[in-house]
């Protein structure tokens, strides 16, 4: 592994530091239609470094916390980690992440230079259960229960801005439910 300081992390650079926001929205499935859940959150990204894999590709990665907490009462009700990677030579950005609810994701999307108005990077990535490339791993009780079938998260960064669209498709309570959550945040 390399230091830090000796990585190009791409599109990634921009989110190294330490994010909050009190604007967030969250729609998750309830068995009798939705719930909208206003949020607050902090999401504290690390510059890792440079990991060889095989002794051919060199990633650039960063690993992060994510801590999510109802703004009606401030219970924690998100608590995610996991590692945001860059592969230059193929311009892929990867996204692994777990959360407590026996969920396992790896994400991956190519990245070509996208940006916004204000010059800040679109990063987008996906999984789905039939991806041959990108996964998603569940335990046999949320396989059975509330199964992730799909996961699309695209973030926009730079300017000590950040905003995200997360969609995590789910076969839950005999129907599939579009869970979304989205937010803006500054880079403290």
């Amino acid at each position: 592994m390399s230091e830090a300081s000796d990585v190009d992390f791409g599109p990634l650079t921009a989110l190294v530091g330490e994010w909050s926001g009190g604007e967030g929205v969250d729609i998750a499935p309830e068995p009798d239609g939705e719930e909208t859940n206003p949020y607050a959150e902090t999401i504290t990204y690390s510059a890792v470094g440079g990991v060889t894999n095989a002794e051919s590709q060199n990633l650039a990665a960063i690993h992060y916390r994510q801590i999510v907490r109802r703004k009606s009462d401030g219970a924690v009700f998100h608590d995610e980690t996991g590692y945001w990677m860059w592969d230059n030579d193929t311009h892929t950005v990867m996204h692994s992440l777990v959360i407590p609810r026996a969920v396992c994701v790896l994400a991956g999307g190519i990245y070509g230079g996208e940006t916004d108005g204000d010059g800040r990077a679109i990063i987008n990535v996906a999984a789905s259960l039939d991806d041959e490339k990108w996964k998603i791993i569940q335990s046999p009780f949320m396989q059975e229960n509330a199964s992730t079938t799909a996961f699309n998260h695209t973030i926009v960064v730079g300017n000590g801005r950040l905003s995200y669209r997360e969609t995590t498709m789910l076969d839950i309570y005999g129907k599939t439910f579009e869970h979304t959550d989205q937010n803006e945040l500054t880079l403290a």
